[in-house]
């Protein structure tokens, strides 16, 4: 979200269509693995290149299978024609279905007949019509699947009663994705902030967005559903049709939220913010981070997006570039992971476009030196590479790059699109947190955050400026949570147990899809790294409304040590920045000033420069983020 009263039509225009070439190039090459071959033909059609015929079909035409009946994917070269049509049926084949917007048909026929099929000159590729499975799932390798299960007897947490808001660029109403199991609309409030009286999604960002956290997969078999699947939706409308707004109208909208989070219909219990602006001032001063602190003062959960500027125009990283307000110790900040479509989770890396902390805000003293926030975040990382979801029509996105768009229905009110970015990592953060506090009511803002952090899995290689905790891992989130005592107050005495009588202490792995790994069991707080079992078997004052993580930690002599008010005995604190593999990358001593050993020109272990200022890529991959998080 640009800041207000600039005019910057002109780069964002060139920006944009920088990215949509970016784009364009990366996934049309992403389009070879689907059957299709980068050779433009006369009208700029993908024509085939090699064999004809895929190997799984050529194996049943010359095995024992040759005499089964088969359902394939026909491409014809060039248009279909008649010719094509009566081969088919001397083959006896029978014709399947054909699809509007393609020339490949599906037909049924003999194994034996298909390869013959494919020798034809006008006929460019013969394919099985194979099972199509979710590969990187965000339910399955984030962990949902195996949380929502546990409510039991057949039931699953599916986000019903939590009110999640999307404050975006509007909500598609008439998407299949948003209805319930009647058939009615789960989005309860539209209200637009922009001006453009509408409260749709011309741009197309929002609905992906809200689809993410909280779609009914009812498309595709589930294969698509958003994290939250039946939660109450609220849309709010802050970025227009270009996917642009101002702090002014965001500041408006979290006001009404204010105002009316005690609507028992809303329930609003999550806000998904999966835009942000340069965090120039310091997250004191910053009136969006004062509004969202205020927000989570009075219960209410915000899952804001990291930001999309990672690294350099030259591929190099660059840290120090977390946007506002995800710059704000009391929201829970998210950045990107790469699965690398597989469910497992030992391939998944941090996406190189995911921005990395320390948090670069500041405030300047009476003599002009500035001091910088330099808060660690991320807080977590969550999937947010080529996460397909639904498609808003009108789709300003999708018309200036049709790629996006995916084939799995054609169907207006079932269009799907695929897109990548921390702002779709957010939302799939949100969704947990909706889940969460349907399974426990009695959750707080930082209660939640705890149990995502302290059960996120730290992905190897990767320090905890760009990874924060780790990767989401609902569930183990899910399964810590249920174990938290519900009488939890303001009195509850620091140190005193946090689960509940009786119930032990849970395993600290957890097993995805065949991979097992341990929890990271640490908390980020602002300028240190949390450790300890007693985070998880005491409770702590931080975790109360009212207070910041990072209100358990008092700096002396530029050493950061516990506050032994609100954090127990038994609590470490990091004297430095690590990588997953142990390697350092800076003192503890100089993240723990007020920003003055951390000043312009610093390196960090990594010979990579902290930026203050200038303006860096966007990540090719990314689309709509480029126009959110825009940098003067």
């Amino acid at each position: 979200m640009k800041a207000p009263n600039k005019n910057h039509t002109t780069r964002g225009v060139i920006a944009i269509l920088v990215v949509f070439s970016l784009c364009l190039g990366i996934m049309m090459s992403d389009f070879t693995g689907f059957g299709f071959h980068a050779k433009a033909g006369s009208k700029g059609q993908f024509l085939g290149r090699g064999e004809k015929l895929s190997k799984e079909l050529r194996e049943m035409a010359r095995g024992n299978k040759k005499n089964n009946r088969v359902k394939v994917i026909v491409q014809p070269e060039g248009d279909w024609n008649q010719d094509l049509d009566g081969e088919l049926v001397n083959k006896a084949s029978k014709l399947e279905g054909k699809l509007r917007h393609f020339k490949a048909r599906v037909v049924e026929m003999k194994a034996q007949d298909v390869e013959k099929l494919s020798e034809r000159d006008d006929v460019s590729f013969v394919s099985l019509d194979a099972e199509t499975k979710s590969l990187g799932h965000v339910t399955l390798t984030s962990g949902v699947d195996a949380a929502a299960a546990m409510k039991g007897g057949g039931a699953k947490y599916d986000g019903t009663g939590i009110g999640i808001v999307v404050m975006d660029s509007g909500v598609d109403p008439n998407h299949i994705a948003f209805k319930d199991s009647a058939g009615a609309s789960r989005i309860l409030f539209n209200k637009d902030f922009t001006g453009e009286n509408r409260t749709d999604d011309p741009n197309g960002h929002g609905t992906h967005v809200a689809a993410t956290a909280a779609g009914n997969g009812q498309v595709a078999t589930s294969a698509y559903a958003g994290v939250a699947p039946n939660a109450k939706i609220i849309n709010l409308r802050v970025l227009n049709s270009q996917g642009r707004g101002s702090t002014s109208a965001l500041l408006t909208a979290l006001d009404w939220i204010m105002a009316n989070r005690t609507n028992a219909t809303y329930n609003m219990k999550v806000v998904n913010l999966s835009l942000g602006t340069t965090a120039v001032n310091s997250y004191v001063n910053d009136p969006v981070c004062m509004a969202v602190r205020g927000l989570v003062n009075a219960g209410i959960i915000v899952v804001a997006a990291a930001g999309n500027e990672g690294k350099a125009a030259d591929g190099s990283k660059v840290y120090g570039r977390i946007h506002s307000p995800g710059n704000d110790p009391s929201v829970i900040t998210v950045g990107a992971t790469n699965t690398f479509q597989t469910n497992a989770r030992n391939d998944d890396g941090v996406a190189t476009f995911s921005s990395r902390g320390p948090t670069r805000s500041f405030w300047t003293d009476a003599s002009g030196q500035r001091h910088y926030d330099n808060l660690i975040k991320p807080d977590l990382v969550a999937p947010g590479n080529k996460i397909i979801a639904a498609q808003s029509s009108p789709n300003a996105l999708v018309t200036a790059n049709p790629l996006l768009a995916t084939t799995i229905s054609l169907l207006a009110n079932q269009k799907h699109m695929t897109m990548s970015g921390t702002s779709m990592a957010t939302p799939v953060v949100a969704g947990a947190a909706a889940l969460l506090k349907q399974a426990v009511p009695s959750l707080t803002p930082n209660l939640v955050k705890m149990a995502l952090m302290y059960t996120a899995q730290p992905l190897t290689g990767f320090n905890n400026f760009e990874q924060g905790a780790g990767q989401l891992n609902m569930e183990g989130a899910m399964r810590l949570a249920k174990l938290f005592r519900t009488d939890l107050s303001a009195s509850t005495a620091l140190g005193t147990p946090l689960l509940c009588t009786g119930c032990a202490a849970p395993a600290t792995n957890t097993n995805i899809a065949s991979f097992q790994f341990n929890w990271g069991q640490g908390l980020v707080l602002d300028r240190a790294f949390a450790t300890g079992s007693n985070l998880m078997l005491k409770y702590q004052k931080v975790y109360g409304l009212g207070v910041l993580l990072a209100d358990g930690t008092i700096e002396a002599g530029g050493v950061l040590l516990a506050d032994g008010v609100l954090l127990s005995d038994g609590v470490l604190l990091s004297d430095s920045i690590i990588t997953s593999n142990g390697t350092a990358l800076g003192s503890g001593s100089i993240f723990a000033s007020t920003g003055v050993l951390l000043a312009d020109g610093v390196l960090l272990a990594d010979g990579v420069l902290l930026s203050d200022g200038g303006e860096i890529g966007a990540d090719g991959v990314l689309l709509s983020d480029s126009t959110l998080f825009g940098d003067d």
